[in-house]
């Protein structure tokens, strides 16, 4: 008997649709969909680009330091008067050559 007054009760809370009325989520339409693939593709993206921007950023920093140690020698040597202009154009040639 509890069983049924239970039940009565149940339905008579639930709302009466007419017939052929399907209830769904917005997001959700009961079968397969993919949007949901991406997200996951989109921080995948952006930390990958976030790697590869920062992978460049300190190559290039790496090789500058490089080269500005050299030429900043180099300056410093010259600003100092151990060498005269034209060993200083000459040696900075050679050390611009290689990097190229």
């Amino acid at each position: 008997m509890s069983t049924a007054i239970g039940t009565a009760a149940v339905q008579a809370a639930a709302v009466q649709l007419p017939a052929g009325v399907a209830v769904h989520a917005p997001w959700y339409d009961g079968g397969f969909s993919p949007w949901f693939l991406l997200f996951p593709l989109f921080w995948i993206l952006v930390i990958g680009l976030i790697i590869f921007i920062a992978r460049r950023t300190w190559r290039t920093n790496h090789r500058w330091a490089a080269r500005q140690g050299g030429e900043g020698v180099l300056r410093e040597r010259y600003a100092r008067g151990e060498i005269d202009e034209t060993e200083y154009r000459q040696r900075l040639q050679v050390l611009r050559a290689e990097e190229k």
